[in-house]
């Protein structure tokens, strides 16, 4: 593509994207072409910078919520929907991955979807994947909310939920806000709890990860399952 001297520098990316494909631009400069403009006085290209500094990087961009992004000047709700709506493609692009293999060939897959599923959440939130005979995703449920413990998930309605949805096995994660990926004695109590219960109606408690900002630990690698 020849070069326009009157394309903006917000435009330029396009161009270069389309000429030699979208490896080669910074991280501000895909924001841009996402973007398209930036508030007063400055580029989208700027604007772009500005986010990665304000979220602290990329992953805490994309997994910021609607309140936190509109909060930042020349992103309103045009930009918000947008931004949002990336990182909720991101996330189906992962679940279809494990819905089209077998969970346990793809643990890397696994732990990036749970990591951007919970990774990016303030408060603990337990989730669990419910996974075929083929051990392919079926579908992830939220358990539960606030600080876990063997009180806080109900054994029968995991069990329960389990058989509806014909699962097999089951992946439990949940986060650590504080960043801690180390579990705590309660997460092991829970996952010896909900391990048993499975078992009764044979289904298999696969694995139990800790999710931080960081990534995501298992304990089934730890030998702590």
């Amino acid at each position: 593509m020849p070069f326009d001297p009157y394309t903006t520098q917000a435009e330029r990316p396009r161009e270069r994207l389309l000429a030699h494909g979208a490896q080669v631009l910074t991280t501000p400069e895909l924001l841009a072409i996402i973007l398209r403009t930036g508030p007063r006085g400055t580029d989208a290209i700027d604007l772009g910078r500005k986010l990665i500094k304000e979220f602290e990087g990329l992953r805490g961009l994309l997994s910021a919520d609607a309140d936190a992004l509109l909060k930042v000047p020349g992103i309103g709700p045009a930009k918000t929907c947008e931004l949002l709506a990336i990182n909720e493609l991101n996330r189906r692009a992962l679940a279809e991955a494990l819905r089209t293999g077998e969970a346990l060939d793809q643990p890397q897959r696994v732990k990036h979807y749970c990591t951007a599923m919970l990774g990016h959440l303030r408060i603990e939130h337990c989730m669990a994947l419910y996974l075929d005979s083929q051990f392919r995703l079926i579908t992830t449920e939220e358990l539960a909310r606030g600080t876990l413990s063997q009180a806080s998930i109900y054994p029968r309605e995991v069990v329960r939920a389990g058989l509806r949805h014909h699962a097999a096995a089951l992946i439990l994660a949940h986060n650590h806000p504080s960043g801690v990926s180390e579990p705590s004695q309660a997460d092991l109590a829970l996952t010896r709890h909900l391990k048993h219960a499975l078992a009764l109606v044979d289904i298999r408690l696969l694995d139990h990860l800790i999710v931080t900002a960081q990534g995501a630990i298992s304990l089934a690698e730890r030998g702590q399952l």
